[in-house]
């Protein structure tokens, strides 16, 4: 449970005037939120009054507060923002019906003042509180707004929680965090899905990845590191799974395979999805998801903590099974999202996807010595995770080997000499090391059931969208 720090305009959130009533009654506290609604005329009001962290309805008498202050509020607009003072009491339940448990207490606040911080204009570009659906185009434009409702504000809370979880595992297994630069000369991986742009009198890119960077700091030995930060991919795509701008979790580690990387991979989001699941704050962010689900007649989102270790189906075996099941794929294919869909039927959850080809694999991939597929082309020691039919990462083993790296650049017709800042960091012995990339974004579509990448992203970031 996070802990409060009373600031110069409140003293305590909206959330602890509800789970710490009880301590609370009769106490005079300071509380400030948005006005979702007021009811009463007269020498009453009610305020509904909604900060983020929860909801308390906020009692206003002209005894208490005067006559101008009464009026002051019950004039007030919508999501206009407001500052009480007050004593908290406990709400009388509403008679229940016979037969039906009797609710947990709530508390109020019985204002003695309030202060208008800021009038909302009126009308509101979209509903706050309103449960019909509000095209996805709509919310972007207004997200300052959309971030208000409850279901949405809860999504983030959570990712922040997806964040937190996912560093502390990777802390407990000797991982440092650390940045790598977001303005490259050379691309990471090869191709043309960059952003150009120009630094000073130079031209550069913004960064595909940390990949080449992540692998320099176990040259350095370093060892184990992790880093939480943008990617950008200025690649065509407009699907409900892709962005051109998101945020990756990635890892390298020193003296490690692609079954070693694996293994840390399922560990954290084991923790990631154990941690929510025993986390009550968590625990009601879902439940204010499910809620809003409901009114839309959507099946509530189930959190099931994946069992270890997680399913691993290699490459050559995948493609049998999705022909098995009447999928249209040769050896050599990447796997798309129709074909994932075959796997899925029998993988509804994680699962790993391990042995690539090399040639659908970057040219840093180790290769498997000796391993070749059914079609005697050689296997590498690339593997994906996926979750149903989503692809959520990549990774694998690295080739250490200047001679083997040199090669592979060639072969992927490469100029070693434009990567020389990255051979470089080979010349002088480096430890056989692997890594992978998660995007949190992915990882929120599945744990809070969005039905779009863009859900999950403050600001998103695609083919269409640069503002807000």
């Amino acid at each position: 449970m996070s802990h409060y720090v009373p600031t110069a305009y409140r003293t305590h959130t909206l959330g602890e005037i509800q789970s710490k009533g009880a301590e609370l009654v009769d106490s005079e506290v300071t509380i400030a939120g948005f006005m979702e609604a007021n009811r009463g005329k007269g020498a009453i009001c009610f305020v509904d009054l909604r900060d983020g962290t929860g909801k308390t309805q906020v009692f206003l008498k002209q005894d208490n507060i005067g006559e101008e202050a009464l009026d002051l509020v019950q004039r007030m607009t919508r999501e206009s923002t407001l500052q009480f003072t007050g004593t908290v009491s406990e709400k009388r339940p509403p008679k229940a019906k016979e037969g039906v448990p009797t609710p947990p207490p709530a508390y109020e606040v019985v204002a003695t003042s309030v202060n208008l911080i800021a009038r909302a204009e009126a009308p509101l570009p979209l509903g706050v509180t309103d449960t019909v659906h509000v095209a996805l185009d709509t919310r972007l434009d207004n997200r300052f707004l959309d971030l208000r409702r409850t279901h949405v504000n809860a999504m983030f809370r959570l990712r922040g929680k997806v964040l937190q979880y996912g560093r502390d595992k990777l802390n407990s297994e000797g991982f440092i965090e650390t940045h790598t630069p977001k303005i490259v000369a050379t691309a990471t991986e090869g191709g043309t899905d960059l952003f150009p742009m120009t630094y000073f009198e130079t031209p550069a890119y913004l960064n595909q990845s940390p990949q080449l960077f992540k692998q320099l700091c176990m040259s350095g030995g370093l060892g184990r590191i992790y880093e939480i930060g943008p990617a950008f991919r200025a690649e065509k795509h407009d699907t409900y799974r892709h962005l051109n701008e998101f945020i990756s979790f990635d890892i390298e580690c020193s003296w490690a395979n692609d079954e070693d990387v694996m293994g840390i991979l399922e560990r954290m989001i084991h923790h990631i999805w154990q941690s929510i699941s025993e986390d009550e704050e968590c625990l009601a962010h879902i439940a204010t998801i499910n809620q809003f689900r409901a009114t839309q007649d959507e099946e509530p989102i189930e959190l099931i903590v994946p069992e270890l270790p997680f399913p691993r189906v290699s490459y050559c075996d995948a493609i049998r099974i999705i022909k098995e099941k009447g999928g249209k794929i040769e050896w050599g294919d990447d796997i798309d999202a129709e074909n994932s869909d075959l796997l899925a039927v029998d993988l509804p959850q994680f699962y790993f996807l391990p042995q690539w080809p090399m040639e659908l694999k970057p040219f840093y991939i180790h290769h498997i010595e000796g391993e070749m597929g059914s079609t005697g082309r050689q296997l590498s020691r690339g593997f994906d995770l996926n979750f149903g039919r989503d692809e959520l990462t990549s990774g694998g083993q690295r080739e250490h080997r200047i001679d083997v790296l040199i090669e592979n650049l060639k072969d992927m017709d490469l100029d070693p000499e434009e990567f020389e800042f990255y051979v470089a960091g080979f010349r002088h012995g480096v430890p056989p090391h692997a890594g992978w990339g998660l995007g949190v974004e992915r990882i929120l579509m599945k744990l809070t059931g969005a039905k779009n990448v863009r859900e999950t992203v403050l600001f998103p970031r695609d083919r269409k969208r640069i503002c807000p």
